[in-house]
């Protein structure tokens, strides 16, 4: 069920806010001890909010599309009086006093949640192969990874344990989830979703978003967590919308039904209107590298204060962190360098576009423990490849919006990534709500 068919249920009065509640938390009850997607589910909070919020609806109290929607949050998101672990020994009975401002947002929109999602370790990481909570599982294969950071929120949203969850993107933490597990997942522009009491890892990478199960979802649960006061362009029609598509880079090592399946989806976007256009794109090699320097500086620093408990990091991030004590300063100043450089760059790709069409990761959910892919006969490092279409965004602080669009021949989702200018959220959203019919994959 989506938010959108929640909502017109919840007011035809064909489910109360409490049963639906209820049914999310059966599905928990039922999926959870397989997918391990929840470190903590919050049951007897849930059904107090939700007969709360019944009882508000009986009196004429409407908050909006997300009355009495079960949803949850990532495990790095405050929320007052409910631990928040950040899937890491080192905060492992942090309980906080205060919500994150996202979490007060959807709150005041009139959200249940449901408990904390789980993810990689202080979300460094794809994999969500937790040493501390245990290895997250994906409901379109259980033997297969649900991706990362953000894997607890793609999993519950794929297998319908909540209608919505947020999650977090640093280098693809919500596209590689929602990709992995066929969702539809929204990295907004840096800084349009507040990040305040949202466990960091990157102080200038780090995004906070939804996984979904459709665009239109999507669009409702931005608009409750963003940021009021912020550049917001109006809707833009479809046929009026230049798609570039990208004749380098993003269709180099990638597996064939990847390529067949976003190329297919591209031509799909013209029967809106849109026109496609074959573009260049600036250097992604040289972006990503700036991404990953900053990255591991920025998050080494942070866990400073903890280098005296180097026993509870689990062992690829610890290595990850010793890797970034090493970046040397100049190598940091010169990544941010470079990245000032290679926005204008891609600033002036997009006066000839409005939209990027790409992939979203080059290969469909790898297996849990799988270290190497094969691409085009070529054996690549799981994390850099799925993480190879994604990360650069993150640096430019660009909104990036991920939706299935078909499925390899193991039956595994495939995602397509179109990417806007900052604060164009809309546009992407419009966009996708205007293909997504057509596509093949469906929930």
């Amino acid at each position: 069920m989506t938010i959108g068919e929640a909502a017109r249920a919840l007011r035809s009065r064909e489910i109360s806010c409490l049963e639906l509640t209820n049914r999310c938390l059966d599905e928990i009850a039922k999926l959870n001890g397989r997918l391990n997607a929840f470190i903590t589910v919050t049951g007897d909070s849930a059904r107090k909010r939700a007969s709360e919020l019944d009882d508000e609806l009986a009196r004429g109290v409407d908050r909006g599309p997300l009355h009495g929607i079960p949803i949850a949050h990532k495990d790095l998101v405050w929320t007052r009086g409910v631990r928040t672990t950040s899937g890491s020994k080192l905060f492992a009975d942090f309980v906080p006093d205060r919500d994150a401002v996202v979490v007060e947002k959807l709150d005041r929109a009139g959200a249940v949640s449901l408990g904390k999602t789980g993810l990689h370790e202080l979300a460094y990481g794809v994999t969500s192969e937790n040493p501390h909570f245990g290895v997250i599982r994906n409901p379109r294969d259980l033997e297969r990874s649900p991706g990362g950071s953000s894997g607890g929120s793609g999993a519950a949203v794929a297998a319908d344990m909540a209608l919505m969850a947020t999650g977090t993107d640093t280098g693809g933490s919500i596209r590689i989830p929602a990709t992995f597990c066929g969702v539809v997942g929204l990295k907004p522009t840096h800084g349009a979703v507040d990040k305040t009491r949202v466990h960091p890892l990157s102080q200038t990478l780090d995004h906070v978003g939804p996984l979904v199960r459709c665009v239109a979802d999507a669009r409702l649960t931005f608009e409750a967590m963003a940021e009021t006061g912020r550049p917001r362009p109006g809707r833009v029609e479809p046929r009026h919308v230049r798609l570039g598509l990208p004749e380098n880079y993003y269709f180099s090592g990638v597996d064939a039904d990847v390529t067949v399946a976003v190329q297919q989806a591209a031509r799909l976007a013209e029967r809106t209107g849109a026109s496609v256009t074959p573009v260049q794109v600036p250097d992604i090699e040289v972006l990503n590298a700036v991404g990953r320097v900053i990255l591991s500086a920025e998050a080494s620093a942070l866990y400073e204060p903890q280098w005296d408990r180097r026993e509870d990091f689990g062992h690829d991030v610890l290595a990850l962190l010793d890797q970034g004590r090493l970046v040397p300063a100049t190598d940091y100043i010169n990544a941010q360098r470079l990245r000032r450089k290679l926005l204008g760059e891609f600033h002036a790709l997009f006066r000839g576009i409005d939209v990027l069409f790409t992939p979203t990761a080059p290969i469909t959910a790898p297996r849990i423990g799988q270290k190497q892919v094969l691409l085009n006969g070529e054996p690549y490092d799981t994390r850099l490849a799925a993480t190879r279409f994604v990360r650069a965004i993150n640096v430019l602080g660009f909104p990036a919006l991920s939706i299935p669009c078909g499925a390899s021949k193991e039956g595994l989702p495939i995602g397509m990534q179109m990417i806007g200018r900052p604060f164009e959220e809309d546009l992407l959203l419009g966009l996708g709500e205007a293909i997504e019919p057509l596509l093949p994959w469906k929930l």
